[in-house]
């Protein structure tokens, strides 16, 4: 099914010829129809990127997917193939091949512009010597006879086309259900898989007697034939390429397409969303309509990453534009949680939820987990109870809660409720009776009264965040004395009106408490989280009010 809807994409893709692909090449090697070099011969092509990085122009280009044995591609090459250059003996025969292929073609083709190519070959017999001086290994050569680039020519096109059919085994293809030949190893590789080799990956491919059922080996484990099998690794090498389709995430690539085009790219939204994409999205949720005019209609995700030269399937999707949207809207309401200040909080990306739970994201994430948050945001359900236990031991790692982590708390734990208030757990519950929400509550108060008191280095948060965060009976009995003592002394005597607030606040939270919990559990220890986060957003928010009350008042004092 994944294969057939990557196939079916490819009519939609740019047109490529059988058994040609987009390359980069680098060195145009200039010859008239005597075969001769015009000038200095070799005519460099540059992408415009910096150097060392500068592969060369893109072309259609003859391809072909190597094995051990030595392969040519077809007028198009790396200089060990066109040029025979370098001292290492296997280089006489792969320069052999490409000198065989070329005449085989030019008298199948019978253009003279081919048989100026191997009358080039024939009549240089030190090519190593002409090779440029700046010239890399791996940088493609391809030729440019009188003006005309013989790999453009139909009936080269043709004849690689006809060069390049495997004349395999004759089996039924999984994709088109035609009984025709089978491609023994796939024609076109995936490129840009990320843990993938640069060469590409295959999404078919079997090494090993545990995988060779019935004799079957390579990619005859699910045969597809030539046609179908570019098609599905043209659509795929398409979408990576394209900003439109395709979500990078950790060690994860998430391709997107629809059957049509509807006009619909989720890529933006998980990535970059905005809080207008937000509330078009949230709408939809709540509404059960989809956003804006787009009617049902299919809608595909592809989660893909890699293990050497093999395509790992992580997850694959397969449902409604109407039902992601909706679906979207849910993931948005389920993260929606106030800023640090009280304000109303910017949406998160994927990224930004899943680097939460890492000290160093970008070496340390794997694919597992962005997984489970795209197929959430995309096909609705729970997230699992792993991502919650993370981001508490990443709380007690850091010795306290970042505005990403904790939506991405709210998220999963709301998540797992079949339905739930839109606005729950967005900012501060006074009416929550958690004993995890208020231990994170008063641990919040204790940390402002320590702060105005006596302005330390480092908090009582930065100490005892995680010992107050999993066993609150072992600490809190010392903070409240040391809160009692050191900080709301001075407090009263300095700052009464501050005073008189935390101790407010503090007095209802104890009251609601009653004893300290010797233990919480991970449910619990998320919840304490999210009553520290909110405790200090709300205090947060309280000051900027009573700050912009005061200079309301100095103003309007002012004007009269």
């Amino acid at each position: 099914m994944i294969l057939q809807r990557l196939a079916e994409f490819a009519s939609r893709t740019d047109a490529l010829p059988p058994m040609y692909q987009k390359t980069r090449i680098r060195w145009l090697i200039d010859i008239g129809l005597d075969g001769r070099l015009i000038g200095d011969g070799f005519v460099p092509l540059s992408s415009g990127e910096a150097k060392g990085k500068d592969r060369g122009k893109e072309f259609l280009a003859p391809h072909i997917v190597r094995t051990t044995k030595p392969i040519a591609k077809l007028l198009a090459d790396n200089a060990e193939y066109v040029l025979g250059a370098g001292d290492d003996p296997k280089i006489a025969k792969r320069h052999s091949e490409f000198c065989d292929l070329t005449k085989k073609c030019a008298e199948k083709t019978g253009e003279p512009s081919v048989r100026a190519v191997q009358a080039f070959l024939e009549l240089y017999q030190d090519k190593d010597a002409l090779l440029p001086q700046d010239a890399e290994d791996g940088d493609t050569l391809t030729f440019r006879v009188d003006g005309t680039m013989p790999i453009d020519l139909p009936s080269v096109r043709a004849f690689w086309s006809g060069e390049t059919q495997s004349g395999g085994a004759v089996m039924q293809c999984l994709i088109c259900g035609q009984v025709t030949q089978v491609e023994e190893r796939l024609p076109v590789k995936i490129k840009g898989v990320p843990g993938g080799q640069t060469s590409g990956t295959a999404m078919i491919s079997a090494n090993s007697d545990a995988f060779e059922s019935y004799g079957l080996s390579a990619s005859l484990i699910s045969p597809v034939c030539r046609t179908c099998g570019e098609a599905f690794a043209n659509s795929a090498n398409f979408m990576i390429r394209s900003d439109h389709n395709h979500l990078r995430v950790g060690p994860t690539i998430y391709l997107f397409w629809t059957k049509e085009e509807v006009g619909f790219n989720p890529v933006t939204v998980l990535s970059q969303p905005t809080e207008e994409d937000v509330q078009r999205l949230m709408e939809s949720y709540r509404t059960g309509q989809g956003a804006g005019d787009v009617q049902a209609d299919g809608f595909y995700a592809l989660s893909l990453s890699a293990s050497g030269g093999r395509v790992v399937v992580r997850d694959w999707l397969e449902t409604t534009v109407s039902t992601v949207q909706a679906n979207l809207g849910r993931w948005f309401a389920l993260q929606r949680l106030v800023d640090n200040d009280g304000a109303v909080g910017r949406p998160f990306g994927v990224y930004g939820l899943a680097a939460s739970l890492y000290l160093k994201p970008n070496e340390q994430m794997v694919a597992n987990v962005p997984r489970m948050m795209v197929r959430c945001a995309l096909h609705g359900g729970p997230m699992p109870e792993s991502l919650l236990n993370q981001a508490v031991n990443r709380n007690r790692a850091e010795q306290g809660v970042t505005r990403n982590r904790a939506a991405l708390i709210k998220a999963v734990m709301l998540s797992q409720i079949q339905s739930f208030k839109e606005d729950y757990m967005e900012k501060l519950k006074l009416s929550n009776t958690s004993p995890g929400y208020l231990c994170g509550r008063l641990l919040s108060e204790l940390e402002a009264a320590q702060k105005v008191a006596i302005r330390p280095k480092a908090t009582l948060v930065d100490r005892y965040y995680g010992a107050a965060s999993s066993a609150p009976a072992t600490v809190f009995g010392y903070l409240m004395r040391d809160f009692q003592v050191a900080h709301m002394s001075k407090l009263r005597k300095n700052r009464p009106g501050i005073y008189n607030a935390i101790d407010s606040r503090v007095q209802d939270i104890l009251q609601a408490l009653g004893d300290f919990p010797k233990t919480l559990n991970v449910r619990e220890q998320a919840m304490f989280s999210l009553g520290y986060y909110h405790q200090k957003a709300s205090n947060r928010a309280d000051a900027r009010a009573r700050a912009e009350l005061k200079e309301l008042i100095e103003e309007e004092a002012t004007d009269q």
